[in-house]
């Protein structure tokens, strides 16, 4: 009873993000209720693996008493600091200087934020007061990569590259441009890593030539491996090459680690693995493992110390009222310390069942592309594996598939294209990568029995 009422209070109230609305008001929501470790379940009982790590954020996995006495004490002490007017808190300025030891090499200064969004944001300002700083205002064009996603504020889902975060709300600016993804599966120049690299690189000079010129591009923006877009994982050295052609041309190279980072492929930063220090460096999800809200801007120290001289006595006017909230950091310190101690070797592991298990199914009549790094992966389906042909629209994949998944005991991100998107919790033991796999191959069967779907392959 009390389910039917939430649903009911849901419909006329809750605006879910990235829905639709009507869509949502005739299906209902799914309450959910309880979670522990990679589990989660929901208001009517049932118990499901959880191979999206909610929104890829649970890293840690679900129910840490070591996070929630962390957290419980910080309420008891100080339930709030501000950092304006020279104040600050303790755990803080300890989440601070340990995540700046992890990070890339002179990436020593954090600034935290409420989670991805405003911290893509926060890059936008500080890139166009640097510029300003070293008397350059003319650098004023951002360019970002075709299927990326860089957040849904105003000024971030200009530089995401997906079209539902466009339509109807005005952008792209005039001053956000695009240059195509590196998709290897469907890529025009076919899937050698040379030749995309170069497809890429030549695309980047271009588009700036596009611009009049390096002196007018302030900063490139990418994933390391683009996530909203499909889980789609650049070729080896791609990453590097773009990094090397934005410093060549004087253009501050930004990477966005909101999904990659705190172990979801492997190091604790993907920058890490494509051996790459970015100007800047966005981060969230797994900072707190999604427990509470809070995201975070690694700075360079060329860039910090360019800022703080240009400013000198003045304020640089940037902050949030929850900048540095103390009882996130806390719960970020909590989180460090389960990585360190165990949970980063264990993703390690998981992960490489996870690309193993997952592309055991590649044999699968529907399955055209099994592709991923650690416990980020991505199956994607075909009706006709020699022409790529997607699943056609009548299959509603994002919600048949995700449907489906859930009726099986497994929640996955179904995208619209097709494709199939997995991080699961670093935690995950062996049984439960088994277990992924094995309700996956049940979903990708019963999806082929569809008679649109068989139409479409005949």
């Amino acid at each position: 009873m009390l389910a039917n009422s939430l649903v009911e209070l849901d419909r006329a109230h809750l605006i879910h993000p990235v829905a639709s609305w009507r869509g949502h008001e005739a299906a209902g929501v799914r309450v959910l209720k309880s979670a522990k470790g990679a589990t989660v379940t929901d208001a009517r009982g049932r118990t499901l693996l959880d191979g999206f790590a909610g929104l890829w954020c649970v890293n840690a996995g679900y129910g840490h008493e070591s996070i929630i006495e962390a957290a419980t004490k910080q309420l008891r002490e100080l339930p709030y600091a501000t950092g304006y007017f020279g104040l600050g808190s303790e755990p803080a300025i300890r989440l601070a200087s340990r995540l700046a030891e992890h990070a890339p090499g002179d990436l020593s200064h954090v600034f935290f934020t409420l989670g991805g969004s405003d911290a893509v944001d926060t890059t936008v300002r500080f890139v166009r007061y640097y510029w300003q700083a070293k008397g350059q205002p003319q650098k004023e064009h951002f360019i970002s990569v075709e299927q990326g996603y860089h957040g849904s504020t105003t000024v971030g889902s200009g530089l995401t590259a997906l079209p539902a975060f466009h339509a109807g709300f005005g952008v792209p600016y005039t001053w956000q441009h695009k240059i195509p993804s590196h998709y290897s599966y469907r890529n025009p120049v076919g899937n050698s890593p040379e030749a995309i690299i170069a497809a890429s690189l030549a695309a980047l000079k271009a588009k700036v030539e596009e611009l009049g010129g390096a002196d007018k591009v302030a900063a490139f923006y990418l994933e390391p491996i683009q996530g909203s877009g499909g889980v789609l994982v650049p070729p080896e050295g791609w990453v590097k090459a773009m990094r090397d052609a934005c410093r060549a041309m004087d253009i501050l190279f930004i990477a966005d680690e909101v999904i990659t980072g705190f172990g979801r492929t492997g190091p604790i930063f993907a920058c890490l693995e494509e051996d790459i220090v970015p100007d800047m460096m966005t981060t969230a999800k797994g900072l707190t493992s999604g427990y509470v809200p809070m995201g975070a801007v690694f700075l360079s120290d060329h860039m910090y110390q360019v800022m703080a001289d240009a400013a000198g006595p003045a304020a640089i006017g940037h902050g949030f009222t929850y900048s540095a909230h103390p009882v996130s950091a806390a719960v970020g310190l909590a989180v460090l310390d389960l990585y360190e101690n165990g949970l980063f070797d264990n993703g390690r592991k998981a992960g490489a069942l996870l690309q193993q298990g997952l592309a055991s199914l590649s044999d699968h009549p529907l399955v055209g592309d099994v592709r991923g790094r650690g416990m980020l992966a991505a199956v994607e389906l075909v009706t006709d594996k020699e022409r790529k042909t997607p699943l056609p629209a009548s299959a509603k994949a994002s919600t048949r598939i995700f449907d489906r998944a859930w009726d099986n005991g497994l929640v996955i991100r179904a995208f619209a294209q097709g494709v199939l998107g997995y991080a699961p919790p670093l935690c995950c033991s062996e049984d439960e990568i088994a277990e992924i796999i094995e309700r996956t191959r049940k979903t990708l069967d019963q999806t082929l029995a569809d008679p649109d779907v068989r139409a479409a392959m005949a």
